[in-house]
């Protein structure tokens, strides 16, 4: 042949034959198993469920253990200094408070145990009983992780609650649990104070002291009755007064875990060490070399079981773990003081997790940045990105080798920068990546994104995708912790013998499916069944459909259904994952009305991309708020809307007839969202209960 042509034809048929044998891969297989009929899948590594990856552990509290002794001299726990604390004063007035943080100071793996002993004895000196709950209300950090290894070595079930959890969910928790210790940080004591009055059980109180923030103990111990006492004293008093351990067995309740509430008061979630476990297990056998080398970066919420699964697994394999705050994390995040470092420039991370809307966040921001920049620099990033989007999707005549080094010189190690440029592997979860933010995510960080799925009462148990699985839009293969099964759902029009792929109701079963509800039967009941040969499985309410290689992809959820006026069914969900993906949006909630035949939308608008738009066509305003009201911008955003919605072929009475622009974010302490962000309808219905009237009208 000749070479010419050789050196064109050759790489073509080979990129063909990895191409074909990538997607022949199975990563899942069908499994037979008990329950209800359905359509089932393993993970193709494990014939049957993984529950402990280390023989002898069967605990939380023991694998704390054994890596803490094996890796006694490297770091563990790593926290920032507070250099100064200032506040900065807008031109309209408003202040902002800035950070001034240093280096990170650790503490290996050995003093984290010592701290950890000291815990636990201390708590034991205070009077607290091994048949006492202790909650944990506070923001991450590392005295969280001592805290609740300290309770696990007195076998003391740890009651966890989001530190930005109204008053009422969080007296909620607390009593319903009979909760008689908390530990909490200085700004969550002043919340405990407020409610003192209606907690019935909490006789203790332990307070972690955070640099620059005062702490009002005659206030709390003016107004209840509680032992007071800080972090530093307990850890003191167990010191000097150490006592044995009361290990757990694997069917204790190591955590009750209060979900973040989308709907009405928060259900507490018990989990065991066997169930917590087995997921650590699992995620062992799927996340490519993990070791030592690793370092971490931690700021999602630890009361979060997506957080608190992965500080569990870095801890399994000897990891450090460096904590920071979403507020902090990179140099221009709100509190970070200008000319400063964020956490993620100091720690230079190996591995993160993250929400979506974190990850949207880093694209955006990213866009901003070089559309800001413009002319050739903008020319250049466009180019780069192209060049890389084809190579991961395949393409042999993409950017590769060379190319690919030059690339990731010139234009891509300044975006990874942004994270510290160390990241090898990210892991999202919580709630639906779009196909478009994990593909910018791969090009311009260059490192694969696993997508996660699970639940708290699977304990986080449920699917992953793999590190060379770089299809966009799925969750991955079952983990080897548990089976994913799919059921029919008639009424949705979702059947397993749907063609090309089975579709239904996701049902997970295994190890790591939690026992149930705190003092709610008739619930836990309604979600949870265990089959004929003792497997215990959760309903998720989530529709899914398996790819030909064992993928999962999650399409619909049957609670977001709502039938319109002339009998159409619109997936809320499904519709808002859709549109989300158009650059005016923050944040956008779909709203359907069974009496009414079209739907309407509130929409949060991207400051950056509405004011860029504005200011191209020349429209004036006084502020983004006026912006948001000006007819012009919300018929350019409502044709974004159209136009992502006509993309992945909606139907015409999915999209909103009407929309509302509104400037103000949607954010945990608003109580619109969740603290893993995912929307709270009901909240956001009643607190936009006439706007929505007016969209209607």
């Amino acid at each position: 042949m000749n070479p010419y042509l050789a050196s064109i034809f050759l790489p073509v048929i080979i990129s063909l034959i990895l191409g074909t044998r990538k997607s022949n891969k199975k990563r899942g297989v069908p499994v037979d198993v008990g329950g209800e009929p359905g359509y089932a899948i393993r993970n193709y590594r494990f014939a049957k469920p993984v529950e402990s990856h280390w023989e002898g552990i069967s605990t939380i509290a023991q694998l704390f253990e054994q890596s803490c002794k094996k890796y006694a001299y490297m770091p563990l726990f790593g926290s920032r200094k507070l250099i100064s604390r200032d506040t900065e004063v807008s031109p309209d007035g408003r202040s902002f408070e800035k950070l001034h943080l240093g280096e990170y100071e650790w503490l290996s793996y050995g003093e984290a145990f010592k701290a950890v002993c000291n815990f636990a004895s201390g708590l034991t000196h205070l009077g607290h009983g091994s048949d006492e709950r202790v909650a944990i209300f506070a923001d991450t950090r590392a005295e969280w992780q001592i805290a609740l290894q300290g309770c696990f070595r007195r076998n003391a079930t740890v009651v966890t609650i989001y530190a930005s959890l109204g008053e009422g969910a969080l007296c909620h928790s607390l009593n319903e649990t009979e909760v008689t210790t908390v530990v909490c940080g200085s700004k969550e004591l002043k919340k405990l104070i407020d409610i003192s009055g209606q907690l019935d059980t909490v006789k203790r109180v332990i307070y972690i002291n955070e640099e620059g923030v005062s702490t009002d103990v005659s206030l709390a111990q003016n107004n209840s009755s509680w032992k007071l006492s800080s972090f530093e004293e307990v850890q003191k008093l167990g010191q000097e007064n150490p006592v044995e351990p009361v290990m757990p067995l694997a069917s204790d309740v190591a955590v009750i875990m209060y979900t973040s509430g989308s709907t009405g008061l928060p259900k507490g979630v018990m989990m065991t060490h066997g169930n917590v476990l087995a997921t650590v297990s699992a995620v062992m056998t799927i996340v490519p070399g993990l070791g030592s080398k690793d370092v971490y970066l931690a700021y999602l919420p630890l009361a979060h079981i997506l957080e608190l699964a992965a500080e569990s697994v870095l801890i399994a394999a000897g990891g450090a773990i460096g904590y920071g705050t979403p507020l902090t994390l990179t140099d221009t995040s709100n509190k970070i003081k200008k000319g400063t470092k964020g956490d993620s420039s100091v720690l230079k991370p190996t591995l993160m997790t993250a929400v979506p809307a974190i990850l949207d966040r880093v694209r955006d921001g990213v866009r901003k940045n070089v559309d800001t920049k413009g002319g050739m620099a903008k020319r250049l990033f466009d180019i780069s990105y192209q060049r890389r989007l084809a190579a991961i999707n395949g393409s042999w005549f993409g950017a590769w080798g060379l190319e690919k080094l030059l690339w990731d010189f010139v234009v891509f190690r300044k975006v990874r920068a942004i994270l510290g440029g160390r990241i090898r592997f990210l892991l999202s979860g919580g709630a639906p990546l779009s196909g478009d933010t994990q593909r910018f995510i791969n090009v311009c960080l260059g490192a694969p994104i696993g997508q996660g799925y699970g639940l708290t009462e699977t304990c986080a148990g449920g699917a992953f995708s793999e590190y060379d699985d770089t299809s966009v839009g799925r969750v991955g293969a079952p983990l080897p912790c548990v089976y994913v099964k799919l059921i029919d759902w008639p009424e949705g029009g979702y059947l397993t013998t749907d063609k090309p792929m089975p579709r239904g109701e996701i049902v997970i079963g295994g190890p790591s499916v939690t026992l149930g509800y705190f003092k709610n039967e008739e619930k836990t009941n309604e979600v949870y069944k265990v089959d004929e040969r003792g497997m215990r499985w959760f309903y998720t309410g989530d529709i899914g459909r398996f790819h030909p290689d064992g993928c999962l992809e999650i399409i619909d959820r049957k609670k977001d259904i709502v039938k319109l006026q002339h009998g159409e069914y619109v997936s809320l969900g499904k519709v808002e994952a859709a549109l989300s993906v158009s650059p005016y949006v923050d944040n956008i909630m779909l709203h359907a009305d069974p009496f009414h035949s079209y739907c309407v939308a509130l929409v949060v608008a991207s400051h950056h991309a509405l004011e860029n738009w504005a200011s191209n066509k020349g429209i004036s305003y006084s502020d983004i708020s006026d912006l948001c009201k000006k007819p012009e911008a919300i018929k350019e955003v409502q044709n974004s809307l159209v136009k992502a919605a006509k993309e992945v072929k909606l139907e015409k009475f999915e999209i909103p007839a009407k929309i509302e622009l509104l400037s103000q974010p949607w954010t945990p302490e608003s109580g619109l969202v969740t603290a893993a962000l995912k929307l709270k309808r009901e909240n956001i219905r009643k607190a936009y209960a006439d706007n929505l009237k007016k969209l209607y009208s």
